[in-house]
This record gives structure tokens, sequence and C-alpha cells, in this order.
């Protein structure tokens, strides 16, 4: 949430974001909405200020003058509810616009209309090329009895699986080498929730945007599709001393996605599932787009440097103004090399917001000189299972029919190769 006094001070700047972000929000009826819940707040002031005047008088006054103050005050006590109930439809009606503001993009990000105008920034890697023909992940992991698809949907429904034997030895391999390889970058480790109250899905920007494709529960709570919703939630309402940034965490939760408006896209495989895990990358910082910008890159980079050293081929994309999110302000996306389907397909994303989630979680922090400030929040996927299985036995298929394992993940997995 962008601070109300930056949206009236800067608001052809925060205008164009959202028509740059395709995003309709009528901001000149929020402003028409702000003054008249600032005229009512200032009158509540006002009015408390004079009740408080009143009061102090009443203990030391005489019976009469007593009496009179007394009902001073429950006239001014009747007039403060009313300015109450006037507030309230004003308040609802503001903060519905406000949920929708989205944040200011950064200068750098490019311009674009949607996901097509994302800017290609970054291939790594030679793409394999097989003297055989190529199977795709789900044959190749239906044959080595990695997974069972059909078991899967009698299970789950639409989208489900098991990952089996050589399927889920591979997926515990993939998370204690991401563990091993995260917690070398200063980060701390942290099993997170993953059913969240409905409050911090709001906090984070994921609703009302992302109603559709959450699950919810029979109390109203959400389940997470990434554990950035509970890391936020774990500082809110907190006051952070400035020694004590940056805060870094490395969170691994399950995670689940309805995917809604995608039930034609990727019906078959690991691409897209209700179910899956991941561990995720998470920072606050002091209030600074300096240092904001810097950990965003490190971030990325720590994600890069993994899948480097898994040798899986990968592209990465800037985010461009049509296709960011309301609440980032920068955004790159990491897609892997698939080769059965000739193309790339995203694993992960790397974020930042300044201050725009943590004044919805209240998460501040006192700097040097005294003030509360509203920290600054990032956060990025360090890895997801099971869609890194696609790239990686797609990649390191053999002709021979066995999947070659990265070195790397040997010593986890307990064998070179599979089959």
């Amino acid at each position: 949430m962008l601070d109300i006094k930056f949206i009236r001070e800067n608001l052809d700047i925060v205008k164009l974001a959202a028509k740059k972000k395709k995003i309709v929000v009528d901001l000149d009826r929020l402003m028409i909405i702000d003054d008249s819940r600032r005229a009512v707040m200032q009158a509540m002031e006002e009015k408390k200020a004079e009740q408080n005047k009143l009061g102090e008088q009443v203990p030391t006054a005489g019976e009469f003058v007593r009496s009179g103050l007394i009902e001073q005050l429950s006239v001014i006590k009747a007039d403060i509810q009313k300015d109450e109930e006037q507030l309230k439809p004003i308040m609802q009606e503001w903060q519905a616009i406000m949920l929708n503001v989205p944040n200011v993009p950064d200068m750098s990000v490019p311009d674009g209309e949607g996901e097509d105008d994302n800017v290609e920034v970054k291939i790594w890697g030679e793409k394999p090329i097989f003297n055989f023909e190529a199977k795709d992940h789900i044959e190749l992991m239906t044959a080595h009895k990695m997974v069972d698809f059909e078991r899967g949907t009698k299970a789950h429904g639409f989208r489900g699986y098991f990952l089996m034997n050589d399927g889920a030895l591979l997926s515990w391999a993939i998370w204690n080498y991401a563990r091993e390889f995260f917690l070398k970058r200063d980060f701390n480790p942290v099993i997170a929730p993953s059913i969240v109250r409905k409050q911090h899905f709001y906090g984070t920007g994921h609703l009302p945007g992302d109603a559709n494709d959450l699950f919810q529960t029979q109390d109203g709570d959400y389940l997470t599709g990434t554990s950035e919703v509970s890391m936020m939630a774990y500082h809110s309402d907190e006051i952070l001393e400035k020694s004590d940034l940056p805060k870094r965490y490395l969170a691994f939760s399950p995670c689940y996605r309805r995917e809604a408006g995608s039930h034609s896209k990727d019906v078959k495989g690991l691409i897209r599932v209700h179910e899956f895990f991941k561990w995720e990358q998470l920072i606050l910082c002091e209030a600074s787009h300096e240092k904001s910008a810097h950990f965003h890159e490190e971030l990325n980079r720590n994600t890069e440097e993994f899948i480097e050293s898994l040798g899986i081929p990968y592209r990465q994309l800037e985010i461009c103004t049509g296709d960011l999110k309301g609440a980032h302000v920068r955004s790159y996306d990491t897609e892997l090399w698939v080769p059965k389907e000739n193309t790339y397909r995203e694993i992960g994303s790397a974020s930042y917001y300044h201050d725009y989630q943590t004044r919805r979680f209240n998460t501040r922090y006192r700097a040097d000189d005294g003030t509360l400030r509203y920290a600054h929040s990032l956060n990025a996927t360090a890895i997801p299972t099971p869609r890194i299985l696609v790239s990686l036995v797609e990649n390191f298929q053999q002709a021979d029919g066995t999947i070659k394992i990265p070195e790397v993940l040997r010593p986890f997995f307990g064998k070179e190769q599979i089959g």
C-alpha cells in the first residue's frame, strides 16, 4: 500500500503507474473520499480534545459546575459517535480503493502491454543436442516409475500426481542440496505455515487480485501459494531495530494453487500442479532504494547460481510494466530450458516492493534518529519442486534411456544416474 500522503503529493506519477500496469483505479475518487475522511477525522480529534479538556475539570469542579460539564460531555460523546458512524462507509470505500492503488515501477522497468513484451536480459548454458528422439518428462519419469499420474488423479483429481521411488528421492536430494547451497548465503532457515489468515494475503497483495487462484479453508483462512505470505506476517505489527536489519530468511513450505484460468494449459505432467514444495528467499531491509535494488540483484543471482550449478540452461526476463504485478517495483522471471517443448518454462521470480507490503503489515524499524520507518521487503524463489524435475530429467536424458544426475546432486541422491 502506498502512503496516502505520497499519493496526494504525486498523483500524476501514481496515475501513470496505474496506466503502465494496466490497473483500473479511480484516483480522483480516492482524493474526494480522502478529503471526506480527513475532514471527519479532524472533527473527531477536535471533539475528543474538548472531551479530554472538560473531563479533566470534572473531578475538581463544584457540584453545580460538574453537572454542566457532564451534560456537555454527554453531548460531545454523542457527536463523536455520529462522526464514527459517518466515517465507517467513508473508510470502507477509502480502503477498497487504496487496496487497488499499484506500486510505482522503477524507472528502469521496460514499458510493455503484457507478457509478450517482457525483455530477455540473459541466456545461460548450452542447450543439449540429442542424436536420438528425445522424450518428455512424462514418458521418462513414467518409464522409470518416478511418477504415477493415473493414481495421482484417482487420489487427488485433476492435476494429481504421486512422486515415487527415484522421483521422490530426487526431490529430496534437491531440497537438501538447496538447503546446503542457500544457507551458505547467510539466511536463517524456516519451515513456514501454509494455512494463513486472509488479512495477510491482502498484506502481500495476493488479494484481491489472486482470489480465484487460492484455496480457502472452511474457517475463512487460505492456503499459501508461496511462503512469502507467512514470512511477511512473521514480523507484522513489530518494531525492529535498525541494527537487526537486514532480516534474511530461507523458508520451506508446501504450496497450493488452484491454477484457475489455466485449465486448458499444461493439463498433463508436472508443470502446473495444485500442490508443490518451494524454498523461498525473503529479505527485510532498511528503507533505502539503493539497498533494495542491491538485495534484489543478490537474491536473483542466488537462484541463477543454483541453476548453473545443476547445469540446466536458462534464460532471464525483465518483467515489463504491463505484466508487472500491482505490488512490484521491479521483477525478474527465470525460465529453464525444456528440450521436448523446445522452449523455456518459468521456474521462479525475484521481486522487490519498497514499503508497499510493510505498510500493510505495519512492519517498522527504529532509524538512527529515533523515528519509526517502514522496512523494505524483497523475495525470490530459491527453487520449487516438482517443476524443476521437468527440465532436469529432459536435459539429462541419455540415448539408452537413462537419466544422468548432475554431479552436485549425487552426494544427496546416492547414485550417478537413474535407470
